[in-house]
């Protein structure tokens, strides 16, 4: 039987030494031009130093208008390369498999950060974002493509597409919000287009054993789970990604949507022929027991989010101890700050309820 201990064959990037995987978490802790911040550095440092066998950045924006918050590492530019090539060795050098996940906001991306409205497949009232041109579209799948070649230039093992979170391309996955009658709206075929393009763009300027992955949700925004599941089938059946990562908010619920309830969200994609392509799964996996049941559900790995802040030491107390339960909630900022957290991502961490305590550190 397949523990959490065990290694992670990938078919290109390499072998991660377990099923545990930082989740790529907002920490608002790089430089205001997007270079990499000591505090981001040391955060990240820390948790390949507690045993993670994949450690991803935070969504790294692959524009500056793709920007989302404050403090986001940016791989738009050449001269973001030093701070990441400097992050990738460090990361490594403790065994982990290093990742970056390529991100843009599209409408969620703030004016105040951008300078201009934010883009989106379809204008959108609500948030002021204007559709994108095909150009633009065009433009905004070079700039992730590029990006993916300077993480491969700065040494990383691979990247992961951001597609999950109501940003960029999972707006374009959504029928609710993208409302295109070109080549990228429509039916599913053209709404995953620039996700397939993506996929294809990055294996062709990348390193043939630079490891690939997507991040997909399946729920919210718009999407509609059985397409969700169909996109994931396809990802995985042409086996030109090396893993899927699906955000599921929470792992062990059930689906929204009334009418596919009485088995779990998990399974709509556990069940999927999956072929080469490793499957793993983020939401609210906390305990040694809950990750180990996760594998038995048919997961490969496990992404680990709030755990992960609050033992940056995770996997290695889950192997002294199957059993393991995190520390209670809220903790103190001094206790984040141990486990290295920097002021700023204290301070988002207050946006979680019951996550910090409100007395002083």
């Amino acid at each position: 039987m397949t523990t959490l201990h065990d290694s992670l064959t990938l078919t290109r990037g390499g072998t991660p030494k377990n099923r545990f995987a930082l989740a790529p978490m907002t920490n608002c802790q790089s430089l205001p031009d997007g270079r990499l911040g000591d505090d981001e550095f040391n955060w990240l440092v820390k948790r390949a130093q507690g045993g993670f066998g994949l450690t991803m950045t935070c969504a790294a924006t692959v524009q500056k208008d793709g920007v989302g918050f404050l403090g986001q590492l940016g791989i738009y530019h050449d001269d973001h390369v030093p701070g990441l090539t400097r992050l990738a060795a460090a990361l490594r050098s403790h065994g982990t498999h290093a990742v970056v996940q390529l991100h843009h906001a599209g409408m969620r991306a703030p004016v105040a950060l951008t300078g201009r409205p934010p883009q989106c497949p379809s204008d959108d009232k609500d948030t002021g974002a204007v559709a994108m041109s095909e150009a633009e579209v065009k433009r905004a799948i070079d700039d992730f493509v590029a990006a993916a070649r300077r993480a491969d230039r700065a040494g990383f093992d691979g990247v992961e597409l951001h597609g999950a979170h109501g940003y960029l391309i999972c707006e374009f996955l959504s029928p609710e919000l993208n409302r295109r009658d070109d080549a990228y709206g429509g039916s599913l075929d053209n709404r995953a287009r620039i996700l397939f393009e993506l996929v294809d763009g990055v294996r062709a300027v990348c390193r043939p054993d630079f490891s690939l992955g997507v991040r997909l949700s399946p729920e919210r925004f718009g999407l509609r789970l059985l397409e969700i599941r169909e996109v994931a089938q396809r990802l995985m059946r042409e086996g030109r990604i090396d893993y899927l990562d699906m955000s599921l908010w929470d792992a062990f619920k059930q689906p929204e949507d009334g009418a596919l309830k009485g088995r779990s969200l998990m399974s709509y994609f556990t069940d999927l022929e999956r072929g080469s392509v490793r499957l793993g799964a983020a939401g609210k996996i906390m305990t040694g027991e809950q990750a180990a049941g996760c594998l038995t559900a048919g997961l490969d790995f496990v992404v680990i989010g709030r755990a992960a802040i609050l033992h940056h030491d995770l996997p290695r107390r889950i192997a002294a101890n199957p059993a393991f339960v995190p520390t209670s909630t809220p903790v103190t900022p001094g206790y984040l700050k141990e486990e290295g957290l920097s002021e700023p991502f204290v301070k988002y961490m207050r946006n979680w309820p019951g996550f910090v305590a409100e007395d002083a550190a």
